[in-house]
């Protein structure tokens, strides 16, 4: 089984896009069998794929030993394709509880998926700096980063160089690749800003590169990836791409 966490410290980069598409070309093309966890007190991973946050238990009782994880995972419309939601406990959950008095509670998520069974988890990280989004990285033994072609994103992936090296020196850790999303190819800046990335992030920069598509948003309205609702879209081929990308790397 491999643990990817998907992340990015700044909104708006098509993190929780990618950890849906990724996952769910994985399980519909490739016949994987793929875990989704909504690591994001925001939720939209869960709402993408047809799922109302506030019926449905997150990991926050798992992680305060409430429940077992297996009662939490939920089987979507696809086949092979599990989530685990996210709801708004999740936010202060590491102040609650069982967790609150727990010096190693970053590491409890890393031992709650150990006996799972799947070809591949993903776990889609909240847009910053927090106890979701370290516990994450301490429980993956990947992480794939989300950017877009603009300077304070760009320059964002410095900081994240330096909190991605923190932990790596404690755990496990190896940055799979750094993802473009929204790509403009006639973007003046486009040059300067790879090599910003390159100089970053050395060799990590995936080959593929998703343009932006109105077919993302419209597909979430339906809870479901662009696959099933404009397969013929630009962001339905540049996903597959980039998942055939993902596999070869892995």
């Amino acid at each position: 089984m491999k643990t990817i966490a998907i992340t990015s410290f700044k909104g708006g980069t098509a993190k929780t896009s990618t950890s849906l598409h990724v996952a769910a070309a994985l399980a519909l093309f490739h016949k994987k069998k793929v875990l989704l966890i909504d690591f994001d007190a925001q939720a939209n991973l869960s709402t993408g794929l047809g799922f109302d946050p506030d019926e449905n238990d997150s990991l926050a009782p798992v992680l305060q030993n409430e429940k077992k994880i297996e009662e939490v995972i939920l089987p979507t419309s696809i086949k092979n394709l599990h989530l685990i939601p996210a709801d708004t406990w999740l936010e202060r959950v590491e102040v609650t509880g069982s967790l609150a008095a727990d010096r190693y509670s970053h590491e409890r998520l890393k031992h709650l998926l150990a006996p799972l069974q799947y070809d591949f988890v993903f776990i889609d990280t909240p847009p910053s700096i927090c106890w979701l989004t370290e516990s994450a990285l301490i429980a993956a033994e990947h992480c794939l980063i989300c950017t877009t072609p603009e300077f304070y994103s760009i320059k964002g992936l410095q900081r994240m160089a330096e909190f991605l090296q923190a932990i790596s020196q404690r755990h496990q850790l190896q940055v799979l690749g750094v993802m473009l999303s929204f790509w403009n190819k006639r973007g003046k800046a486009n040059n300067n800003l790879i090599d910003i990335i390159e100089a970053t992030f050395q060799r990590k920069l995936f080959k593929s590169k998703i343009r932006r598509d109105i077919a993302v948003s419209e597909a979430s309205i339906y809870g479901k990836p662009v696959f099933q609702t404009a397969p013929k879209s630009r962001a339905a081929e540049d996903y597959l791409q980039l998942t055939r990308e993902f596999l070869q790397r892995m």
